[in-house]
């Protein structure tokens, strides 16, 4: 069966398009062949900085014949008095056959005409012409643009298209305004190795011919080379190579035949944080380090590895080159760091002044002093001690300083790391250097949460000062747009509360530093609601998203428009996740399927009651004169013993205690709705009415010590 190949040659392009574009193309192209009824072999999409290319196996040469059925209009316009209409005869001329092929046949909608339809299949080859275009037209990405005076958008210029339909050339045709590029089966080697044009003869020979020229162009085995070479070059200096995964990904879309070649510099620069020399050669030079040992945590070594496209025999002289631009970028590092360490971290305070946090929001000074007003609060909140608070309010106030140190001027990433190496070495408490460190955490999804406790609040309080303030300012974020990153944020403070088991009071938080923000300035707006509605939004996001618990039941713990849910949910976010949980674990367990019915019934009749929803004894708002049958009198010593087992649940946080209790009431409860002496609840005499009402609405106060019950979805 026929191969076929194509093959975009492009000038270099972004190393961050090429993933994107391999992925798109893996799931276009075949369910492209597929809606057009072709079914190949296999489809192999390669890439290189200057190609993008598609191999497909074992296409056949043309389409299968097929047979379509085709529902035409409704037989009574199609026909009148047996004759066609003449919608019936546009009908046949559309699809090409005589009315006599047309059939009536009826549906569920009357009769209509049909037509079945032999349709034969079309050479492969004119269908890939029509299909090729849009394969490329169709690409995603950033950094899109229009090159020359035509429409045609892509990252690099498109320079030469290959297209063989095995060792024919098939014909295709890219314009772009006034310029016209057609297929051949001319590609191009290696700028270095292979300059000259390049003949694929056919298109099975695609990889083997590149591989002649000097060319890999499978990103999975270049990846492979450059891991073994950096792993043997690491080896070939008796260390071992550090290979960050981003690093490799970005390097393989980098070169197009990998060789590694190590470099060294001056012993000296060891001398540095390991963050820095790593920062220099990962970030800025695209180096891997070598590393004294294997572990994570092992001494750097004065060597590095690069991946090099160019000629291996030149190896020397591109190790020399790179290790002088590297010597160069740590010799200024060092400059950095000494000067910066002339003085203590807190001697740059006062240059935080100039530094501005956001025009209408005052310096990053300004902001260091409302993180520790927030940190104040939260400490209240937490019970800290006098010596923890110590911690916190001078890891807080010294947080920022390294922002306006010489080193994060150049090397921005370094934010946070700085802080922490410049604060030991001017003797600042090691859980305070810590903490400067930590309150960035997390930077990201996935990264790693802070661990001390000082780290845990400052982290929360810069964070909760920042939404506060752009929200203040009506900075809200819209749909996909989020600049000042105020979701990261939110979910920061609550991974890390969570994560660090803190008792933070959100909505204290909200309250008092959304009042602070307009107090004194009458022209800002509160940002209050907009804050409660924010952590709502995101608390149910996280619940579901990353703790997996079922949608209804994150419902049932927040409440919906329930101003009670909504005030403990922000009132105690620990409780909040611990509720979920365990409905969701008792759910899984079938559990709460045992107090489901009977707490969901009396909730839906409780509420054509009056009972508020705080009340959980009876004593008060229950008359056992009023009780006709037994079952009441059952009822109502059932919730009574319940009380003090509620109130102990609710206490010590043992939901358990308080499900078990329920499961042992049910019976209970069934007996007052469906047993011999059950009750009519909506009964005629309106005191009997609303003295069952009661004990419903009791049953369900009780059950909402947990959850709303009625959000649960059976």
């Amino acid at each position: 069966m026929p191969h076929f190949l194509l093959e975009v040659g492009t000038e270099e392009l972004p190393a961050d398009f090429m993933d994107g574009a391999i992925a798109q193309w893996q799931s276009l192209i075949p369910e492209s062949l597929t809606e057009h009824h072709l079914t190949p072999q296999g489809v192999e999409v390669y890439a290189t900085p200057r190609r993008l290319a598609v191999l497909i196996t074992g296409l056949p040469s043309q389409q299968p014949n097929r047979e379509e059925e085709i529902k035409g209009p409704p037989a009574q316009i199609a026909f009148k008095d047996g004759k066609p209409t003449p919608a019936a005869v546009g009908f046949a001329k559309k699809q090409e056959v005589d009315v006599e092929a047309l059939e009536l046949r009826a549906t569920d909608k009357g009769e209509f005409v049909f037509l079945q339809k032999n349709i034969p299949g079309q050479p492969t080859t004119d269908i890939l012409r029509e299909l090729v275009p849009q394969w490329i037209n169709r690409l995603e990405g950033r950094r899109f643009m229009r090159w020359g005076d035509g429409d045609l958008r892509f990252p690099r210029p498109i320079r030469w298209l290959v297209a063989l339909w095995d060792k024919d050339i098939l014909p295709l045709e890219i314009i772009n305004g006034s310029e016209q590029l057609k297929s051949d089966r001319f590609s191009r080697g290696h700028r270095v190795l292979h300059p000259d044009s390049i003949v694929i003869s056919e298109a099975s020979n695609y990889v083997s011919c590149l591989q002649q020229a000097g060319i890999e162009v499978d990103p999975k085995t270049r990846q492979r080379q450059i891991e073994e070479q950096v792993t043997k070059a690491a080896a070939s200096v008796q260390g071992y190579a550090e290979i960050p995964h981003e690093l490799l990904a970005e390097v393989v879309n980098l070169v197009e035949s990998p060789h590694g070649v190590v470099g060294k510099f001056d012993p000296e620069f060891l001398e540095l944080p390991t963050e820095v020399i790593k920062m220099v050669m990962v970030t800025h030079q695209r180096y891997f380090p070598v590393k004294a040992e294997a572990q994570e945590n092992s001494p750097l070594l004065p060597y590095f590895i690069t991946i090099s496209n160019g000629d291996p025999a030149k190896a020397e002289i591109i190790a020399t080159g790179n290790g002088r631009v590297i010597r160069a970028r740590l010799a200024d590092a060092k400059f950095f760091y000494d000067s910066d360490s002339d003085e203590p971290l807190e001697a740059y305070l006062p240059s935080l002044e100039t530094v501005t946090f956001q025009e209408d929001l005052g310096s990053i000074r300004d902001k260091v002093d409302r993180i520790i007003e927030v940190a104040e609060e939260l400490a209240k909140q937490l019970q800290l001690s006098s010596q923890q608070w110590e911690k916190v309010e001078r890891a807080a106030l010294l947080c920022k300083v390294d922002l306006v140190s010489q080193m994060v001027y150049e090397f921005p990433e370094l934010q946070g790391i700085m802080g922490q190496k410049y604060a030991l070495k001017s003797g600042e408490d090691p859980e305070v250097a810590e903490a400067i460190f930590e309150h960035y955490l997390p930077r990201g999804a996935g990264d790693s949460l802070p661990q001390t406790l000082t780290g845990q609040v400052v982290g929360i309080a810069d964070r909760f000062d920042t939404l506060v303030s752009i929200f203040g300012l009506g900075m809200i974020p819209t749909g996909s747009s989020d600049p000042f990153a105020l979701r990261r944020a939110a979910n920061g403070i609550l991974n890390i509360a969570w994560a660090g088991n803190l008792s933070v009071n959100l909505g204290d938080l909200i309250e008092q530093f959304s009042e602070a923000f307009v107090s004194g300035n009458p022209e800002r707006k509160s940002p209050l609601k907009d804050l409660q509605e924010f952590f709502l939004q995101r608390l149910r996001t996280l619940l579901q998203e990353e703790y997996q618990v079922d949608y209804d039941l994150v419902n049932a713990v927040l409440g919906n428009n329930d101003g009670e849910y909504t005030e403990r949910a922000l009132g105690d976010i620990l409780d909040l996740r611990d509720r979920a949980l365990f409905l969701q674990q008792i759910r899984n367990s079938q559990e709460l399927a045992k107090i489901y019915e009977t707490i969901n019934r009396s909730a839906r009749l409780a509420a054509k009651g009056s009972l508020d929803t705080q009340q959980l004894d009876p004593s008060s708002v229950v008359r056992p004169d009023l009780f006709e049958q037994s079952s009441e009198q059952a009822f109502y010593d059932g919730l009574v013993q319940l009380v003090p087992q509620t109130q102990t649940a609710q206490a010590e946080r043992n939901y358990q205690r308080l499900v078990d209790s329920l499961a042992a009431f049910a019976p209970t409860v069934s007996r007052f709705f469906d047993g011999e002496d059950s009750v009519l609840v909506m009964d005629k005499n309106p005191a009997v009415q609303a003295n069952r009402l009661n004990l419903l609405g009791l049953l369900r106060n009780h059950a909402r010590v947990l959850a709303d019950f009625g959000e649960i979805v059976k």
